[in-house]
Formats: C-alpha cells, structure tokens, sequence
C-alpha cells in the first residue's frame, strides 16, 4: 500500500502579505480539497515570517488549486503558486576565515625594534 504523503503535492506559496495568517492560508487553498500541512516560513533569528509557505495537498487538489490562486490577489499582493521544487543541496561551507595555528601570523615583524634581534 501506498504511503498517504506518496500521492500529496508540495505548493510553494509565495509574495504573501507579512501580515497573512497560517489560518487564511489554509482556509484559501481548503477550497480545493484537504490540506494536509502548511509549512509556515520564518525567519530563524526574528521569528518573523519570510513572506512565503509551502501547502501540501493530494495532486488533483494541488494541480486545481495551482490553477486557480496563482496570481490571484489577496491582501493587495499577487500570489506566486506553483509545484515546491527540491529543496536544493547546499555544498561546501563557504568561507570563514580558520584558526591562526601558524607560529609566523600577525604581528608584524619581530625583528624590529624592542625585540631581541639576535634571535
């Protein structure tokens, strides 16, 4: 038997009002059929939301409410409503600057004055 989330669709909901509520959300994409979840997007810092979701619905509801709220107006702001891509692998760290194990770092030149130049 099929896992139930199998046959769900992920919808990235975007351009949202920051004042939208995780409960009007809901309520806009239930017109099309069951929600299993909503994915409510904050900011990890200031707990702010970012502005977008993600709703999971069974596909032919998904599919039906893509079609029907993508662009659609609420609260003065376009909607962007589509298919929720992968969420993409990020690689590698980036930079950040590592320990100063060498002897040798900083510090200038220690041969110049005030140091025991006979070293």
């Amino acid at each position: 038997m099929e896992n139930v989330r199998d046959l769900n669709k992920k919808i990235y909901v975007g351009n949202l009002s920051y004042d939208s509520t995780e409960t009007q959300i809901r309520e806009l994409f239930e017109q099309h059929g069951k929600v299993e979840s909503v994915a409510w997007i904050t900011d990890r810092d200031t707990g702010r939301f970012r502005g977008f979701a993600f709703v999971e619905m069974e596909e032919s509801s998904a599919n039906a409410a893509i079609k029907s709220l993508n662009s659609e107006l609420i609260d003065g702001r376009e909607l962007r409503v589509n298919e929720a891509r992968p969420k993409e692998s990020r690689a590698g760290g980036g930079g950040g600057g590592g320990g100063r194990n060498d002897r040798n770092s900083g510090g200038g030149n220690r041969n110049k004055g005030g140091y025991n130049s006979g070293w």
